[in-house]
């Protein structure tokens, strides 16, 4: 298998998926933009988020990917359909338990990660909360299948099934407004139901997927079934790996709740602002990252299982290479060109100019530590794949500590950006770390090259960067609002130069990009 190809396939349907988000945010912002609900359902949203973080596609996933390739490398299919069995049904009873507690605590939930909004906007923040807690659940489930299909080697329905979640709050937030209004009820409340939605029909997708594979779990509804299943030795391999895992990902979103925290205090608007901004950034994290996390954490692992120290080094080299060739660029984008990207995108409507400077000085915070928080989405899976939980977890632990000081000194001064200033700034000591552990035991070694390579995508970045800055600042993007269609032109054609101008210095340089080409 092509591995580029195969991570270029995840990064186009990825990229499908976060163009659909960013229309959703830009939906939602030109309908209700900054305001007290929307911090509401920003607050709402973040908590089943939050889970699905820690639990699905954070410890769950960590935990359960690595072993599941590790069973099939070294016992063959049947096993592992038995271990897929064991698991579905382990996290099936958990889910229906988590999602019952979820409705019942939402009240305290809110609370914890919004307790500075108002009165009015916390009533509606528990009500959705109620209605978006299953989402867990389906999302939990999600994971466990796309687990089993990138194992397998299937990319495509993990990678565009996101695009479900997109296309459901877009044609319930335009469908039902004006349906909601009528009935007196809050049309935020539009925005909740799309979120069930999607997650209804994201599940759903999973299921003609894996019954082509002969993978679609068969999952145990009485007590026996779990007792058998929990005792499974794969399922208690599982669990041992997921408790370290939960610990080191509750770790990124504990700082994740006291930023939430943090902007319900700060003022109205600033949950929105940090959370538009966060989309910005998630687009190269999902692109780049997340494409060579999927890819490469079950070759990492069949490499470990056989003993292949050489295979793994060089497959952490290959990830990492293409963290700086994409990453950087996309950091230097977010820094230097981001208020006509946040123009663009939300400026619209209720979404007032103010807004805009606001959200794109959130965005330039992230832009600060971008190539840290890809690079993560590379350099964990390399612990993960050796089923070393723990390392990831001390780090994590510095990390949010130091994250915590360094928003004390940035908020106050800097407002939403000092919130994501510190983030990005905590993603680089995170990355760091990671790289240097795995270099000490041995389980890295870079190849030849590096010194070349990265100096000459700091020259073509630095190029780049000197273009959409006079772009950025020679173009009025907030008065060119009047013109909107001549606007997103404006910046596409931007954009677009801005790439051609990257690559094309690149070349002149002597990089020769097919040597990025790897099969695996």
């Amino acid at each position: 298998m092509n591995l580029l190809r195969a991570a270029s396939f995840v990064s186009v349907l990825t990229l499908v998926s976060r163009i659909t988000g960013l229309l959703r945010e830009s939906l939602v912002a030109a309908l209700f933009g900054a305001s007290a609900l929307t911090d509401a359902f920003q607050v709402a949203f973040r908590i089943p988020n939050l889970l699905r973080r820690l639990f699905a596609e954070g410890a769950f996933s960590q935990a359960f990917v690595p072993v599941l390739a590790a069973t099939r490398a070294k016992d063959g299919d049947e096993p592992t359909r038995e271990l897929i069995n064991a698991v579905a049904t382990v996290l099936t009873w958990a889910l229906v338990l988590t999602c019952v507690l979820g409705v019942i605590g939402a009240p305290l939930l809110v609370w914890m990660l919004g307790a500075g909004l108002k009165e009015g906007g916390r009533e509606a923040a528990v009500v959705m909360t109620r209605w978006m807690f299953p989402y867990i659940g389906c999302m939990s489930l999600v994971a466990l299948s796309a687990g089993i299909l990138n194992t397998w080697k299937k990319f495509m329905v993990p990678a565009a099934t996101p695009v479900l979640l997109n296309l459901s709050v877009i044609a319930s937030a335009w469908l039902l407004v004006p349906r909601l209004q009528a009935w007196g009820w809050q049309p935020i409340y539009s925005l909740a139901i799309g979120v069930m939605l999607g997650g209804l029909l994201q599940l759903a997708v999973q299921v003609p997927a894996l019954k082509r594979l002969g993978l679609l779990p068969r999952i145990g509804l009485s007590p026996a079934a779990l007792r058998r299943s929990w005792q499974q030795a794969g399922v208690q391999r599982v669990l041992t790996q997921m408790a370290p895992a939960i610990f080191g990902v509750a770790v990124a979103q504990i700082s994740l709740m006291i930023n939430t925290q943090i902007s319900t205090f700060i003022g109205e608007g600033v949950a929105t602002w940090v959370s538009l901004a966060d989309r910005l950034m998630e687009f190269p994290i999902a692109l780049l990252g997340v494409a060579l996390g999927v890819v490469l954490t079950p070759q990492l692992s069949a490499a470990q299982a056989k003993g292949e120290g050489k295979g793994y080094s060089d497959l952490l080299d290959w990830g990492l290479r293409l963290v700086v060739l994409f990453g950087l660029p996309c950091a230097v984008a977010l820094l230097v060109f981001p208020e006509p990207m946040v123009a663009v995108l939300y400026h619209y409507k209720k979404f007032q100019a103010l807004d805009v400077a606001n959200t794109s000085r959130a965005v330039m915070g992230y832009g600060a530590g971008l190539l840290g928080l890809v690079a993560i989405k590379v350099l964990a899976p390399g612990y993960y794949a050796k089923q070393d939980t723990r390392t990831p977890v001390r780090i994590a632990i510095g990390v949010l500590v130091l994250t915590q000081l360094l928003n004390a000194l940035f908020v106050p001064f800097l407002g939403a950006a000092g919130l994501t200033l510190s983030i990005g700034l905590g993603a680089l000591l995170n990355a760091g770390l990671l790289l240097w552990g795995l270099r000490r035991r041995g389980s890295y070694q870079p190849l030849p090259g590096w010194a070349l390579f990265a100096l000459r995508v700091l020259v073509a970045s630095a190029a780049m960067g000197g273009l959409q800055y006079l772009l950025a600042t020679r173009i009025d993007w907030i008065a060119l609002g009047q013109h909107g269609v001549m606007r997103a032109f404006a910046m596409a054609g931007c954009l677009a130069g801005s790439a051609l101008l990257y690559f094309a210095v690149l070349l002149l340089s002597g990089l020769k990009l097919r040597q990025f080409v790897r099969r695996g």
